[in-house]
Order: C-alpha cells, then sequence, then structure tokens
C-alpha cells in the first residue's frame, strides 16, 4: 500500500508541476493580458464607470432585490463568488508566498490580480452570454457552457468544444471534492486545534482525536443545512458573512501596519527591491530569486482569486442581472476586493512583523508560513490574535466550502442532470467530516492539482471566444457609456435574448 501511495504522490506532483507550472502561469498572465489589450484596459480606462456599477452600488436597493426565484441578486452572486475565493489562500497562502518567493512575491501576485480583473471579466459575460434555464427553471452556466456552443460553435470544432466541456465539469467535481471541501475543512481542524485545544490531550476514537470528531460533525450539519437548502441559501449566508469577515480582518491587519508604522517604508522598499531580483533572496543567486518572487507571487495571487480557473463563473451566471458587461465588472471588482485588497493585508501583516528580514528576505527561525500570521497578531494582540486568525480562518475556509459545493454541483447538473445535482449535494455534505479526520496531505495534493487542470480547458474557451469578448464589450460601451442607439448583446440564445430585451426595457422605462 505504501508503494502505491508513493508512487500515486510521484505521479501527482509531476501533473501539479504542470498544471501549476511556467506554461500554467504564462498561459494565465498572456489570457489576462490578451483581454486587458482586446478591452483597451477596461480595468483602467472605466475605471470610475465599474467602480460605479459595483462597490458604490450596493447602496442602491437594486443591487440587492431580486424577483427572480431562479436566480440570486448582483451583489449576492458576488458574496458567494468570494466565499469560494476568500480562503486559506488569502492568509496561509500568501505567507507561503513570501516565505519562498521572498517580499517581491507580493509584486507579482499584484500584477497577476492586475491582468486577472479581465479574465474574470471576461469569464463572467462569456458565462452570462452562454447560460440557460435547467428543468426547475434555475439559471446555468459556466465554462461548459461556452466551450460546447461557443467554442463548439465554429466549424470544425463542436466535438472538441463538447470534449473540453466535458473534461472541465470532471476537473471540477474532483476539485471541490478536495481543495473545495475536505481540503479546507482540514486546515480549519487544525487550526481550531492548535488555538484552542494544544494543551489538551482528548480521548481517540479509531485512532484520531474526538476533538476532530467533534469539530467534523458540528461543520457537516451546519454545511448540510445551508447547502441542502440551495443556492439561495448559500447565497443569503455569504451575503452576511464574506462582508462582516473581510472588513474584520482587514481592520486588524491595518491596526497592526499602524503598531509598526516605522517599517512600512522598509517593507515597500524590499516588496520592489526583490520583486526584480536586485537582491538575491537569503544570500542565493539573484537570478533564481527573480524567479522564486515571479512563479510563487502570480501562483498565490491566481490560487486566491481563482481569475482563469473558470470556477467563479458557475455562481455569477445565476445572477438576476440582465447585461452580461454589468456581470463582468462584479468579476473585475471580485478579484479586486480578494487579492488587492485582502492578500495584501496579510503580505502587510506578514512584512511589518519583524518575522522577515527585509534586508535579506529571510524568514525568523521557529516561524513557519503556516504561523506566521497568527504569530504577527499575537506579537500585537497578545493570545486574543492568534485566536481572531483561528476564527478567520475558520469562517474564510467554511465559506469557501459553501462557494465550492454550488461550483461542483454546476458540474454535476451539466452531466448528470439536476437528478444528480441533488445526489452530489448529499455526497459532498457527507465528506465535510473526512476532512476533519484527514491525517494525509496526499489528498490535499491531488485535489490541488484537478484545481489547477480546470485552467487549461477554460483558457482555451476564453481565448478562442476572444473576438466576441471584444464585440460585447464594445456593444456595451457604445450603448451605456457613448449613448449609442444599437441592439444590445445579451444572449447566445434567441429565446433568452427576447426575455432579457424585455427587462431591459422595463428597467430603463
Amino acid at each position: 500500500m505504501e508503494n502505491f501511495l508513493s508512487n500515486v504522490a510521484s505521479v501527482n506532483d509531476a501533473v501539479n508541476s504542470f498544471a501549476w507550472g511556467w506554461f500554467a502561469i504564462i498561459m494565465l498572465l498572456g489570457t489576462g493580458l490578451i483581454c486587458t489589450v482586446i478591452t483597451k484596459c477596461f480595468q483602467i480606462s472605466h475605471l470610475k464607470h465599474w467602480w460605479t456599477k459595483t462597490i458604490v452600488s450596493v447602496f442602491k436597493k437594486d443591487t440587492h432585490h431580486n424577483k427572480d426565484k431562479g436566480a440570486v441578486s448582483q451583489f449576492q452572486a458576488l458574496c458567494t463568488a468570494l466565499a469560494a475565493t476568500i480562503g486559506t489562500g488569502n492568509i496561509a497562502g500568501v505567507a507561503a508566498a513570501i516565505c519562498v518567493g521572498g517580499p517581491g512575491a507580493v509584486l507579482w501576485m499584484w500584477v497577476a490580480a492586475f491582468l486577472g480583473m479581465m479574465t474574470n471579466y471576461s469569464e463572467n459575460i462569456l458565462g452570462i452570454f452562454y447560460r440557460r434555464k435547467n428543468s426547475e427553471n434555475e439559471w446555468s452556466g459556466g465554462a461548459m457552457y461556452y466551450l460546447k456552443d461557443g467554442l463548439g460553435g465554429y466549424k470544425g470544432f463542436k466535438g472538441i468544444g463538447k470534449i473540453l466541456a466535458v473534461i472541465f465539469a470532471i476537473f471540477a467535481i474532483l476539485a471541490s471534492f478536495g481543495i473545495g471541501n475536505m481540503g479546507q475543512i482540514n486546515k480549519i481542524t487544525l487550526n481550531i486545534q492548535s488555538a484552542f485545544f494544544g494543551s489538551v490531550e482528548a480521548p481517540t476514537l479509531g485512532g484520531i482525536s474526538v476533538v476532530n470528531w467533534v469539530i467534523g460533525i458540528v461543520l457537516m450539519l451546519i454545511g448540510g443545512f445551508i447547502i441542502l437548502g440551495g443556492l439561495q441559501r448559500i447565497a443569503s449566508f455569504a451575503e452576511r458573512v464574506v462582508p462582516f469577515m473581510a472588513i474584520a480582518y482587514i481592520i486588524g491587519a491595518i491596526i497592526i501596519m499602524f503598531a509598526h508604522i516605522g517599517s512600512v517604508g522598509a517593507m515597500f522598499g524590499a516588496i520592489f527591491r526583490f520583486a526584480f531580483g536586485a537582491k538575491a533572496l537569503a544570500g542565493g543567486v539573484a537570478g533564481t530569486a527573480l524567479k522564486l518572487a515571479i512563479k510563487n507571487g502570480c501562483k498565490r495571487g491566481i490560487f486566491s482569486n481563482e481569475a482563469g480557473l473558470g470556477s467563479s463563473v458557475m455562481v455569477h451566471s445565476n445572477s438576476n442581472v440582465i447585461e452580461p458587461v454589468r456581470q463582468g465588472m462584479w468579476g473585475i471588482f471580485e478579484v479586486f476586493a480578494d487579492t488587492m485588497v485582502v492578500c495584501t493585508m496579510t503580505a502587510i501583516v506578514v512584512l511589518s512583523s519583524g518575522f522577515i528580514d527585509l534586508e535579506t528576505g529571510a524568514v525568523q527561525e521557529g516561524v513557519s508560513d503556516a504561523t506566521l500570521v497568527a504569530k504577527a497578531f499575537g506579537n500585537v494582540f497578545g493570545k486574543g490574535g492568534e485566536w481572531f486568525v483561528a476564527l478567520a480562518v475558520l469562517l474564510f475556509a467554511f465559506t469557501t466550502v459553501m462557494g465550492w459545493s454550488h461550483y461542483g454541483s454546476k458540474a454535476v447538473e451539466y452531466l448528470f442532470g439536476v437528478k444528480g445535482a441533488k445526489v452530489y449535494k448529499v455526497v459532498f455534505v457527507i465528506m465535510i467530516i473526512s476532512g476533519a479526520l484527514m491525517t494525509s496531505s496526499l489528498a490535499w495534493d491531488i485535489s490541488d492539482t484537478f484545481n489547477g487542470l480546470m485552467m487549461i480547458p477554460n483558457l482555451i474557451g476564453v481565448l478562442s471566444l476572444t473576438p466576441l469578448i471584444y464585440k460585447l464589450t464594445q456593444n456595451y460601451v457604445d450603448r451605456n457609456i457613448k449613448g449609442k442607439d444599437i441592439k444590445p448583446m445579451l444572449s447566445f440564445h434567441e429565446d433568452v435574448q427576447a426575455e432579457m430585451e424585455q427587462r431591459l426595457k422595463e428597467s430603463e422605462a
């Protein structure tokens, strides 16, 4: 058995190196760059417009209002997507990037996010454009549909589009059980044990601590209540929890920054100095340090905001929005909030903590990426700071599980229909307890690979449909910004196009 597991681990390491290696990073950054160019740098050129239509509009009633039983509001779609993206990657992931890639990794994380804004934007407008209603009159959308109907719509590509759609759905399902479920629950369990039960010698059951069993059962029951209640309940939960947890974490990080205000200048200096290999990391070769900074910064940024993976498209497509570009702008804000705000706050906490030598980039002895953020909070807030980080990981990771339950169910629905999706949800809930009992990291490593493999068929779909992305963006800009009287492009399907046109007229009346 040990030989078998060793062979599986070796094969997975090889595939993972490909899925999250230089090829994937170049493909992701390249797609983001192309989408930025064809939309005429929309995230900058129309900054005021998308900012007004997203976060500013949160204070308007219609952003939260939803009459469509088969959909969620635009803000709920954003919060559910953020629930899935704001996870352990925003805390331990950023710390790991800095520990391995040095302070310069932060700058490359920002670069990946800047380009990722337009990748996420492009995925979302394609998701809305190709979505359709299922047998229960709920919206269904995602990479599966724009691969099948979009890429598959090109002459000679029908079969390829269908095959890539199925491959994407399979990878999404497998990733949902691992990185979207058991991996997150495992992180929650380890953090709670460390923060609250570190000195407790609890009895065991089946060789596993009773603490693990209790945590797993409690999370399974709570998760089951939310997940089995459907998307409306998941979205309602996310709408309440995500803003609270993000704001609380940001406030805590800002307090830590001001507590170490004297080191802020040196911190930003180190970020830019190490980002271009001006200094070798901890005495190593400068060229190697540059590669480590780029690779770890980009990888962790992508891993955190998921731009290019095609995952959040599946919940954005459930929005009650009429215009594809309107939901695309929420995708821009999603990446901005996840990486430019939350991940940057973690980077500030880590780099201003004193545990990273800003001259050499070396990590202080006895500190690891897993404990770095907790120790930084503990330095300022005492033991309460470490408890706060444990609770933050709990909320961040648990909301990730809720979001991924929807992604997986939509992938199953594409392959097996609505009934198959209902069975999936029950299995997904049961698997929550497995995450609390899991002792091997192999399951996490394998699911991380599947998570990375999702991006390949998704990015093929996005790149193949860049002419449509350009047309949809230009159509929206011409009508809503330049005031031209032209026919709106709202859906690939004629019946949905007609329905959306009618809704658009009613909204403008």
